[in-house]
Order: C-alpha cells, then structure tokens, then sequence
C-alpha cells in the first residue's frame, strides 16, 4: 500500500460541556496540525498515488470553514461534542466526500484508505481511519 500525507492546522475555539473534561469545559482555544493520508494500493502511470498538490488543496478546503472558528456556534457541530476524535471523523467524511465527488480525478478513485489525524499537542493525538 502507497500512501501520500499533506499536513496543514486550524486554530479553533470551543468547549467540552461534561464533567470528564476537567477545566476543558469552559471555552478554550486549540491549535490542531492535522495530516491526512491518502492510501492507494498502487501507482498511476506517472509514478504516483495521488498528486500532492490536489491532496493539499483539498485538505485546505475542508479545514477552511473550521480556521478561526468557535464551533460552539456552528450549526453543524449544534449539540455535539467536538473532541480531537470527533473532529478527525468530520475532516474525514468532508474529505471522502470531495474525493466521491472527483475533487482527486482519476486519482480519487484509487484512493481505498483514508487517515485523518490531529494533533493537540507534540505528545498527544487522536484520528480517524477507514477504508473509502
């Protein structure tokens, strides 16, 4: 299997509204690295398994609406709970859906894997991964 990663961030603000987050349930700032990984179990005719540049593209874009954002006040996060591992599966379903949609081209439809991992800090991380 052949992966390509891109890495890109996204600072964000919200809060956890249960006890187990301890002072997390007050509003708080995080700054997320998040890399996604694009696995494919074979290389096109030009040597690769997706193009980086379209990969990078399109994590940007998913991670767009999130920059800057409190997503206490995001309609789509209304009533949710958006831990690390929470927010690794969205990125993920807005990727897969670009992808199903042809945002990859050809590519996209190599593409049998899928990893989404965030991290909170240089020693803790959460993701995301399924097969597309």
């Amino acid at each position: 299997m052949f992966a390509v990663e891109v890495t890109d961030h996204i600072m964000i603000a919200h809060s956890l509204p249960r006890p187990v987050f301890g002072p997390a349930q007050g509003m708080h700032g995080a700054t997320f690295t998040v890399d996604a990984a694009f696995f494919t179990p074979d290389l096109d005719e030009d040597g690769l398994g997706v193009d980086i540049g379209a990969a990078m593209e399109i994590l940007a874009d998913v991670l767009k609406p999130l920059n800057y954002g409190n997503l206490d006040e995001m309609p789509t996060f209304k009533g949710k709970v958006t831990t690390t591992e929470f927010l690794a599966k969205h990125i993920f379903d807005a990727i897969a859906a670009l992808i199903a949609a042809g945002r990859m081209g050809e590519a996209g439809g190599r593409v049998e894997r899928l990893r989404i991992r965030l991290h909170e800090s240089h020693v803790a991380r959460a993701w995301y991964e399924a097969a597309l």
